[in-house]
């Protein structure tokens, strides 16, 4: 069964009276718009690098990641609940999600 949740991206929120848009720092989201309802971390994979050694030497990989935070807000019934995701601390992304009730 299909999700009834439809999601949809935009490029700026407007919260309370101010304006957070794609660019703009965690402080800056808070600052704007407060605390979020939600806050979601993870580390998300960035590409490997290989090293190789002298001969002989086993091979070194490594497995680094990049610090990923999504916020979510609840701007109010009638509004749609609201993700905003981080990635290394800038705003990357803006997701709408379902309609508030």
């Amino acid at each position: 069964m299909a999700s009834s949740m439809a999601v949809a991206d935009t490029r700026s929120f407007r919260c309370k009276n101010d304006l957070i848009k794609l660019g703009d720092s965690k402080a800056s989201a808070v600052s704007k718009c407060g605390e979020p309802v939600l806050k979601d971390s993870f580390c998300k994979k960035t590409d490997s690098q290989v090293s190789t050694p002298a001969a002989g030497s086993t091979t070194i990989i490594n497995a680094a990641c990049e610090s990923v935070d999504e916020w979510t807000y609840n701007p109010g019934v009638g509004q749609f609940m609201t993700t905003l995701r981080f990635e290394s601390g800038v705003l990357t992304s803006i997701k709408y999600g379902e309609r508030v009730k």
